[in-house]
């Protein structure tokens, strides 16, 4: 058995044996979120594999198919499980397109804004003076704007920046870039206050004194040591990005029609949700939901765990 096998079976039984796979285990509501969010992420990322039709390619749609029921439901049409929009488009098909861009949205912007908070946080601990009154301050401006409005003006700024031809091929950095930099405030003060009680332990001291630069401290001492609560936060913000996401995409703002998230299927369902086309709208709007509340769920049990105060 080679070294790399031996090291990766060591890790795997320290991981079995750890307190948070037992904290995972007694956990059944902590299982199911997180058998639904694997499931979600899997679904979405074989779309292209998986899904029954392809709902970007519009030599395929007929309006002859569109508005169709569900298939369980009278008037409905085996080949389009969920139903069709007013297109002719497939629901379940566009919905798995969506979930993957409504994933992809969230997850870059949260590690976008861990990047941006955890790099801050440690700066402005470490340092200190007015480099951390100076990173607080701006933090604080952040924080005293609901992270909607600062998308929406981030948003809105980029689209006036942008030449018109640029805007559709860069709307989905537009998008990450607006959430990042909303959500970057508490990884920054959660950082800040984990490093400020490290930064007088013994360990990074005896590391100051052999010379070490302060750049290595904070990157190969520190860091690893809080990096607990930075998980919990990224859990939680993922949330918190994917919402966003939908907002911005649902108030028009955010991905297009022709390459829909879940909050654009949302608005487009809204539109045909008083002629009885229901099935539009609930459809987006229970898979955003089931994500959301599972991702929640995750952070809830992971900060339980990592709380060495619960153990």
């Amino acid at each position: 058995m080679s070294t790399v096998t031996q090291r990766l079976n060591d890790d795997w039984r320290r991981f079995i044996d750890s307190d948070l796979f037992y904290s995972f285990r007694r956990s059944p509501i902590t299982i199911v979120a997180f058998v639904v969010v694997v499931t979600l992420i899997l679904a979405a990322i074989f779309a292209p594999w998986i899904a029954p039709h392809d709902p970007f390619d519009v030599s395929t749609l007929s309006l002859l198919n569109s508005e169709l029921p569900p298939a369980w439901v009278a008037g409905g049409d085996p080949a389009f499980l969920l139903g069709t929009d007013g297109q002719g488009r497939d629901v379940l098909s566009a919905l798995l397109y969506g979930a993957r861009i409504s994933i992809l949205v969230g997850l870059a912007s949260v590690a976008f804004a861990m990047t941006l908070g955890v790099c801050l946080g440690l700066l402005a601990a470490y340092v200190g003076g007015t480099v951390d009154a100076l990173i607080m301050r701006i933090a604080d401006v952040m924080i005293s704007f609901p992270p909607i409005l600062v998308a929406l003006l981030i948003n809105g700024v980029a689209r006036g920046v942008l030449p018109p031809e640029m805007q559709h091929d860069a709307v989905i950095f537009v998008l990450i870039l607006a959430i990042g930099l909303t959500t970057w405030v508490q990884y920054a003060r959660t950082v800040r206050g984990s490093t400020l009680v490290e930064k007088n332990r013994e360990y990074v001291l005896a590391a100051r004194v052999i010379g070490l630069r302060s750049r290595s401290i904070m990157a190969k001492h520190i860091l690893p040591n809080v990096i607990g609560p930075i998980l919990v936060v990224a859990t939680v913000n993922l949330a918190i990005a994917i919402l966003i996401e939908a907002a911005l995409s649902f108030l028009g703002v955010g991905m297009p029609p022709t390459e829909p998230s879940l909050g654009t299927l949302i608005r487009i369902g809204n539109e045909f949700l008083f002629s009885g086309v229901w099935w539009v709208v609930i459809f987006p709007s229970a898979v955003l939901v089931l994500l959301v509340l599972s991702v929640n769920l995750l952070g809830d049990w992971l900060r339980d765990a990592l709380n060495p105060k619960l153990r």
